[in-house]
């Protein structure tokens, strides 16, 4: 299951800072409940592909870890909506060299 959805950030009646908290907290919902769903055979972790825009249209690649930094660019830029795109995907870590020390 994909988050697909363009929040709105400025509501009438309510402060932007805590619409923006709650997008936040509804966003990070949404990757737990990803991260708790069981893996496949050979899968370490569930991953993320993301897109971010002003809208579906417009929406751009980014990376995973940027999702809170390009939210609060929005918020500080007083936008009035952005749009979010969130697929989950499995992910692999990389093996580490194995290291031989010889005595």
């Amino acid at each position: 299951m994909a988050l697909k959805k363009t929040f709105t950030l400025n509501i009438e009646g309510k402060h932007p800072d805590r619409v923006v908290e709650a997008v936040k907290h509804e966003i990070r919902k949404y990757i737990k409940r990803e991260q708790n769903k069981p893996r496949p055979e050979g899968v370490d972790f569930w991953d993320f592909d993301c897109r971010f825009g002003s809208s579906a249209v417009t929406a751009e690649v980014i990376e995973f870890a940027a999702i809170t930094d390009r939210i609060n660019a929005y918020a500080a830029d007083k936008a009035e909506a952005f749009y979010i795109e969130l697929l989950a995907k499995p992910g692999q870590k990389p093996k580490r060299p194995v290291t031989v020390i010889e005595a």
